[in-house]
C-alpha cells in the first residue's frame, strides 16, 4: 500500500508534485522525492530551478503554487527526481527597491542557504566561467556515512593546546610530501606530526564554502593573481569547501572532511572551526546577488534607514544576527556541523557582531549568544569568540558569556609581546595574563579558561616575524602597505628582515622560546599558529589574506632548520601536559588554603618573596604551589618561573622548597640546550640562586 504523504497531488509540466513540509528549510529527501523549502518573507513568488549536474541551462524551472505557501516559506515536494545528479536553486519576484532594502531580481538564480554541499569552485583556483548562470550551485547530501562509532572527544577546557591552521597553507608547500596537497586528505597525512608537536586541538581557519576569486585580482609589482585566500567570506554557511577536498571535483567532500574529522578524533585531536557570521561573501551595494541579498535582503542584513548596508565587518555588510529568522539559521547551521560532521568546537570572527541589534546598538542580553549557549546540541561543543569587531565595539572580559562563552584575549597577546620586547613597567599586567586575566573574568565568576590565550594568529605577525620586523611589510597585497595593523608591538633584535648576523638570529630564537615558555606556563587555553613552531615566515607581511603562495603556505624544511625551536616547543608542550599545577579551572586565591605551608601562587624578584612591581622593572618571577593543584583536588610538583627581560644577566635567589624537594631545570633558555623533556630535568647545582641570562626564561620543577 502506498502511504499518503508521497501521493502527487500537482503536476507541473512532467514532474509530479505536491504541498512540502516547510521544516526543515533546505532541501531533503523525502519517500519517493525531494523537499524543498526556502524562507522569503518579501518575495511575491518562487521558482525551483533545477539543473543536471554541471549543466550549462536548468532542465526545468517549477513555480511554487500559491498554495505551496505557507505563510513565509515556500515549501514542495518534486517526486522522482534524480537526485544524486542534480543541482538546484531559487528565482524570487518581488519589488526592486534598495532604498526600502528589497533586491529582489528575476534573472537571478539564487543558492539556497541551507545548501549542505555547493558546486561551482569544485577545484581550488580553477578559474570560473564567468558567463555561467549559476555560479554556485546548490547540492543535496546523503547521510550514509559510518562513523564507527566515533564520538566527539570532550576534553576539559583546562587541557586544551590549540594548534590555528589553514587547510591549504599547512601542506600546500612542495616540501609537504604529502599526495593531495593543500587538501583535507593531506591533513591526515600529517597527524603523526601534530601528535609529535603533542597539540590535541586544531583549529581551522574558514572551511565553509567560499569564493577564492572574490576580489582577485593581479598583483600589481608580481602579476601574481592575488586571492580571497583565507576565506572569511562565506558563500554557504552548511557547506564545506569543495576546493580543500582533493576529492572536490567528485562532489566528495563531505565525505572527505569527515574522515579527517574522525581520524583526527582517533588519535586524540579535537576539531574547532573558525566561523563567520558577521558577514557574506555579497559584499556592499556594488557586490554578486548570489543567495541571501536576493531571496529577502531585508531579513539577513542590518541596513540603515536609506537601505544601506551598515558594515560593522569592514567588508561590506552585517549579517542580521539577531533577526529571529537569522538567528534560528545561525542555531541550525551550527547544530549541523556539531551533529553530522562531530565538530568539537567553534571560534566566532567577529563576534561582537552577534550581539548587536539589527540597527547596530548593542544588546545587553543578546538572543542569538544565549541560544548558543544554551542550545542542548551545542551542549558540550567549545564556544569561542573574537571579542570585538571593525565597527569599534571591544568586549575582551566583557563579552555576554552565559556562563559558556571563551574569548580570544587580546590583551594577553598585547602584555605578553611589551614584555617580551623589554617594554619597562609590565610586570603587573604580566602577572594577571600570567594567571589566566582574573583583572578580566574573575569578577564575573569566569574562571582562567575563558581565556584563550595567544601571542601570534593567522591576522598579524607570525611568531619569527614578530622578532624580526620592527614594522609591518604588506607591499605585496597591492594596497600600497596600508592595510594590516600598526600595533604590533614588535622588535626586530638590531635588523630588520632577514639576516646572516649569528648574534641577532641567536637573539631571535631565544625570544621565541621566551614566548612559547610564557605561553605555556599561563593559566587558560593555549593557542599557537601553524608555523611558529618551525620559524615559519611570511617576510615582515602582517596580513596575508591574498595570497596563495609561500608568504602563507608552510615550508617544512624549517623543521629541519630550526630544529631547536620544534624541541623547545615540543618540550613545552609536553611540560603543560605533565603539570596539573598549569591548568586550572579556577582562578588562584594567593592564599594557602591546602595546607602545604605557601600559597597556591607567590610572587618573586631578583629577590625571593620580592617581586619587583615598579615602573622600570623587566623581570617577573612567581612560584605554584602543587599541593594546590586544581583547586587542591590533585597533587603536583611545584614550578618557578623567573622571566628575566633586561639586557644583562641577572641573579635571581631562589624561594625555599618544602623539606625533600629540590630544583630540576626544565628550561633556561638562555643555553643551547634550552629544554629537557619532562622527568629527565638535571638537577640545580646551586639550590639557593640562578644567573638567568639577559633576555631569558628559566623553569624549575622542584620535586
Amino acid at each position: 500500500m502506498q502511504r499518503i504523504d508521497i501521493h502527487p497531488t500537482h503536476t507541473y509540466e512532467n514532474f509530479k508534485l505536491r504541498t512540502g513540509r516547510p521544516f526543515p528549510f533546505g532541501a531533503t529527501l523525502v519517500p519517493g522525492g525531494v523537499n524543498f523549502s526556502v524562507y522569503s518573507r518579501q518575495a511575491k513568488s518562487c521558482s525551483l530551478v533545477l539543473f543536471k549536474k554541471h549543466a550549462a541551462e536548468p532542465m526545468a524551472e517549477i513555480p511554487f503554487p500559491d498554495e505551496f505557501r505557507i505563510g513565509n516559506v515556500f515549501c514542495m515536494i518534486v517526486f522522482g527526481l534524480d537526485y544524486e545528479n542534480i543541482e538546484y536553486g531559487y528565482r524570487m519576484d518581488g519589488p526592486f527597491n534598495p532604498r526600502e532594502g528589497n533586491w529582489f531580481d528575476q534573472t537571478q538564480i539564487l543558492l539556497d542557504p541551507y545548501a549542505k554541499i555547493i558546486g561551482g569552485r569544485d577545484i581550488w583556483g580553477e578559474k570560473p566561467d564567468w558567463n555561467n548562470i549559476y555560479q554556485h550551485r546548490a547540492r543535496l547530501a546523503f547521510d550514509d556515512f559510518d562513523w564507527e562509532g566515533e564520538r566527539p572527544l570532550n576534553i576539559p577546557t583546562e587541557d586544551l593546546v590549540i594548534y590555528e591552521m589553514h587547510v591549504r597553507s599547512f601542506t600546500s608547500h612542495l616540501s609537504s610530501g604529502v599526495k593531495h596537497p593543500g587538501t583535507f586528505a593531506a591533513i591526515r597525512e600529517k597527524i603523526p606530526y601534530l601528535k609529535e608537536l603533542g597539540v590535541n586541538c586544531v583549529e581551522l581557519m574558514p572551511i565553509y564554502e567560499f569564493d577564492e576569486f572574490e576580489n582577485s585580482r593581479p598583483n600589481p609589482h608580481t602579476g601574481e593573481m592575488l586571492f580571497n585566500y583565507w576565506g572569511y567570506s562565506t558563500v554557504g554557511f552548511f557547506a564545506p569547501k569543495a576546493g580543500y577536498a582533493a576529492t572536490g571535483k567528485y562532489g566528495m567532500q563531505v565525505d572527505e572532511l569527515k574522515t579527517l574529522i574522525k581520524t583526527l578524533h582517533q588519535n586524540g585531536i579535537e576539531v574547532i572551526l573558525d566561523v563567520v557570521f558577521n558577514h557574506t561573501a555579497e559584499g556592499n551595494e556594488n557586490g554578486p546577488s548570489i543567495s541571501f541579498r536576493g531571496i529577502d535582503n531585508q531579513t539577513y542584513y542590518m541596513l540603515t534607514p536609506d537601505g544601506y548596508y551598515f558594515n560593522f565587518s569592514g567588508t561590506g555588510n552585517t549579517l542580521n544576527c539577531n533577526n529571529p529568522i537569522v538567528r534560528h539559521m545561525v542555531v541550525d547551521c551550527l547544530r549541523y556541523w556539531a551533529s553530522e560532521y562531530h565538530i568539537d568546537g567553534f571560534r566566532f570572527d567577529l563576534a561582537t557582531i552577534l550581539g548587536r541589534d539589527p540597527w547596530g546598538a548593542p544588546l545587553s542580553n543578546p538572543p542569538l549568544l544565549e541560544s548558543l549557549a544554551f542550545d542542548p546540541i551545542l551542549a558540550n561543543c567549545k564556544l569561542i569568540a573574537e571579542a570585538w569587531d571593525a565597527g569599534g565595539l571591544y568586549q575582551v572580559g566583557s563579552f555576554p558569556a552565559f556562563g559558556r562563552w571563551l574569548e580570544w584575549n587580546g590583551k594577553y597577546r598585547d602584555t605578553i609581546r611589551k614584555f617580551l620586547k623589554g617594554e619597562p613597567g609590565q610586570a603587573g599586567d604580566m602577572a594577571q595574563r600570567l594567571q589566566g586575566s582574573p583583572d578580566l573574568y574573575a569578577a564575573a565568576g569566569r574562571g582562567p579558561t575563558a581565556s584563550i590565550n595567544f601571542i601570534t594568529c593567522h591576522d598579524g605577525f607570525t611568531l619569527m616575524d614578530l622578532v624580526s620586523y620592527d614594522g609591518k611589510h604588506n607591499e605585496a597585497n597591492g594596497e600600497n602597505n596600508n592595510d594590516g595593523t600598526n600595533d604590533n608591538d614588535s622588535w626586530n633584535c638590531g635588523w630588520e628582515g632577514e639576516t646572516n648576523n649569528l648574534e641577532i638570529n641567536a637573539l631571535r630564537h631565544r625570544q621565541i622560546k621566551n614566548a612559547v615558555a610564557m605561553l605555556m606556563v599561563s593559566q587558560g587555553v593555549p593557542m599557537i599558529l601553524m608555523g611558529d613552531e618551525m620559524g615559519r615566515t611570511q617576510r615582515g607581511n602582517n596580513n596575508t589574506y591574498c595570497h596563495d603562495n609561500e608568504l602563507n603556505w608552510l615550508d617544512w624544511q624549517l623543521l629541519a632548520a630550526n630544529a631547536d625551536l620544534f624541541k623547545f616547543f615540543k618540550d613545552c608542550i609536553a611540560f603543560r601536559h605533565a603539570h596539573p599545577v598549569l591548568k586550572n579551572k579556577w582562578h588562584f586565591r594567593n592564599v594557602d588554603y591546602a595546607n602545604s605551608g605557601y600559597a597556591d601562587i607567590t610572587w618573586h624578584g631578583t629577590q625571593a618573596w620580592n617581586a619587583d612591581w615598579s615602573d622600570f622593572s623587566r623581570i617577573l618571577a612567581f612560584m605554584l604551589c602543587g599541593q594546590h593543584a586544581k583547586g587542591g583536588t590533585v597533587s603536583d610538583d611545584y614550578i618557578y618561573v623567573a622571566m628575566n627581560m633586561y639586557w644583562d644577566s641577572l641573579w635571581f635567589e631562589l624561594p625555599g622548597l618544602p623539606q625533600g624537594r629540590q630544583w630540576y631545570v626544565f628550561a633556561n633558555t638562555g643555553v643551547s640546550e634550552a629544554s629537557w623533556t619532562p622527568g629527565t630535568e638535571p638537577i640545580l647545582d646551586n639550590q639557593s640562586g640562578f644567573l638567568i641570562g639577559g633576555r631569558s626564561v628559566v623553569i624549575l620543577v622542584g620535586k
